[in-house]
């Protein structure tokens, strides 16, 4: 016959198990707020290297068709031809018009925050006007 070898088998209690859950949820309170807040800060600033390619294209396009697109054609004329001979596109994709949140940037021909020139507005996070953190209303440069 086979003689059996006595083998202690060790797990872990139940107090080491609460323990280790215990210490993981202490961790996580303090790490969670963090990991949020700079999800947060890290849509605004893909929302501004958006801005930075809509800005590009539209010298693109300003340098092909002679002119920035009006209000009415908006960043579309970006995408599709409007009918300008010079027209050379698509400049962007269709993602690259949307903001991190999912919303569409907003084209003003005449810009009211860079006079002279267009504004790229991205609403934040809320998808309204106006607001604070990351809610607040985002504006090229």
């Amino acid at each position: 016959m086979y003689a059996r070898k006595d083998r202690k088998r060790r797990a872990f209690t139940l107090v080491e198990l609460l323990v280790v859950i215990v210490i993981i949820g202490i961790l996580a309170t303090f790490v969670a707020p963090n990991v949020i807040r700079s999800l947060g800060t890290s849509k605004v600033k893909l929302a501004r290297a958006k801005m930075a390619l809509i800005e590009n294209a539209l010298d693109r396009f300003y340098m092909d068709c002679g002119r920035y697109p009006s209000d009415a054609e908006g960043l579309d004329a970006l995408l599709y031809n409007t009918g300008d001979p010079g027209w050379n596109g698509p400049y962007l994709k269709q993602s690259q018009i949307i903001d991190p949140w999912g919303t569409p940037y907003i084209y003003v021909a005449e810009g009211a925050v860079n006079q002279g020139s267009y504004d790229i507005i991205s609403l934040g996070a809320d998808g309204q006007e106006g607001g604070d953190g990351e809610n607040a209303d985002i504006y090229n440069d």
